[in-house]
């Protein structure tokens, strides 16, 4: 393996943070958009719409952390056919997985609408966006694959390019769509849908290296009964941990609303800062990805240490920098995203959990990393089981005598427990280059 330095996690994490960046903007420009029509009903259509089809395709994204882990190891060992090999199994995979969702759309949006009801215009209209956008369920979920597989290879700029591809391409034809043609609603989705698959096809031909040999077409080593088996057991984990995190977020979010409108509105206002954390620090994580799974494959159990400290030193350099960042221009930002002075005030009051939170969390993220890179996500997983119970006992007694505060010292202290469980796993990274 080549010399793991700062400037090389640097040079893979630098594109993620500017590709998270533009995240964002998506949203406000669709929102934006519509907004334009005048009336209320097509942006809540919009903003529905798009809440229920990220939550149907966030059960996938275990593809994009499989897919990373696993190809960063074949490329460690230098075994360009499974490198190949992994990224058409896991755009295999995301094709049934779109297809089975466009074949099930009538029972999955039913249930969707049953679960968040709105009213008879907002749902009519926001049934003929999903009608359309459901179309691009095996591109939007192949992009997990094509962007996992470009992680583990360092290619973060290639990510940062297809990232600004799509973003550029939908706002462009939302523009055209809806304000030149009139096309409404179904202007927003159908320029989602054309620029998803066309950021498919920028994906594959970023990822042409894949194709060139005939490793890609071998259906033995593709459908080899080891690696399936292999994938199956990565990918449940990762998901299932996924399944409990989001739980506790949620949950989070539901007990926050006990505490009235004005409290519910500042924990919302709060948890943006908690987004851009993670949008910032995402980039660290990804590298150590890609390094400690490279090691790995490689044999190295310097490599994977030295990937480890590397990536968690820059990881905690960032946090802290967040930190400084909250405590300093928090107040400013809280009046930026909220005009209700109690609301202010409100979140005020508790912008020193989020000027901890970057500090609290950032072993953890980091850890998600490293073992996701050394595909130990069975360790994942039950780390994340004793964390959801700790988080449970520490709702449970220190809501009722806290409220609020208790609630953030809950969430704080999940992503701690996080940290020390799966530090308590770290020496099997370790051992896994030999």
């Amino acid at each position: 393996m080549r010399p793991v330095t700062h400037a090389r996690v640097w040079r893979i994490a630098a594109p993620i943070v500017l590709s998270n960046a533009t995240i964002p903007i998506l949203g406000a420009v669709d929102t934006g958009v519509v907004g334009q029509l005048g009336q209320a009903a097509p942006i809540g259509a919009v903003g529905i719409g798009a809440v229920i089809l990220t939550s149907l395709y966030w059960v996938f994204g275990f593809l994009r952390m499989g897919t990373s882990g696993m190809v960063a190891q074949a490329q460690g060992a230098a075994d360009a056919a499974e490198v190949a090999a992994h990224l058409v199994r896991a755009l295999l995979i995301a094709g049934a997985a779109g297809t089975a969702l466009i074949l099930l759309q009538v029972p999955l949006f039913a249930g969707a609408f049953a679960l968040a009801p709105a009213s008879d215009e907002v749902e009519g209209l926001a049934r003929d966006y999903l009608a359309i956008r459901i179309w691009g369920a095996p591109a939007s979920i192949a992009l997990y694959a094509v962007t996992g597989w470009l992680i583990a290879l360092e290619r973060t700029r290639a990510v940062l390019l297809l990232q600004l591809w799509m973003n550029g391409v939908n706002v462009v034809l939302d523009l055209w769509f809806v304000l030149g043609l009139g096309w409404g609603v179904e202007g927003v989705a159908l320029a989602t849908l054309i620029a998803e698959w066309s950021a498919l096809g920028l994906g594959l031909w970023l990822c042409r290296a894949a194709f060139v040999g005939p490793d890609w077409r071998d259906v033995a080593r593709v459908f080899d009964r080891a690696q399936l088996w292999r994938i199956g057991r990565v990918n449940g984990d990762i998901m299932l941990r996924s399944v409990l995190l989001q739980a506790c977020f949620t949950s989070f979010l539901f007990l926050g609303a006990r505490f009235g409108d004005v409290t519910l509105a500042a924990n919302q206002v709060l948890l943006q800062f908690l987004h851009i954390t993670a949008y910032a620090l995402d980039g660290f994580a990804f590298a150590a990805e890609a390094l400690v799974g490279q090691a790995v494959g490689a044999r190295s159990r310097g490599q994977v240490r030295r990937a480890a400290v590397v990536s968690g030193q820059m990881g905690l350099a960032g946090a802290a920098l967040l930190a400084a960042a909250f405590w300093l221009a928090g107040p400013a930002i809280i009046d930026l995203m909220a005009k209700a002075p109690e609301v202010r005030a409100e979140a005020r009051g508790y912008l020193g959990w989020i000027v901890v939170a970057p500090l609290i969390g950032i072993a953890s993220w980091m850890f998600d990393g490293i073992f996701i890179g050394a595909t130990l996500t069975r360790e994942m997983r039950i780390a994340m089981l004793q964390s959801a119970a700790v988080y449970l006992v520490a709702l449970l007694m220190l809501v009722p005598l806290a409220g609020n505060h208790g609630l953030w010292a809950a969430l704080m202290l999940l992503n701690a427990t996080r940290a020390v469980t799966m530090a308590r796993y770290y020496p099997r990274a370790e051992a896994l280059a030999g």
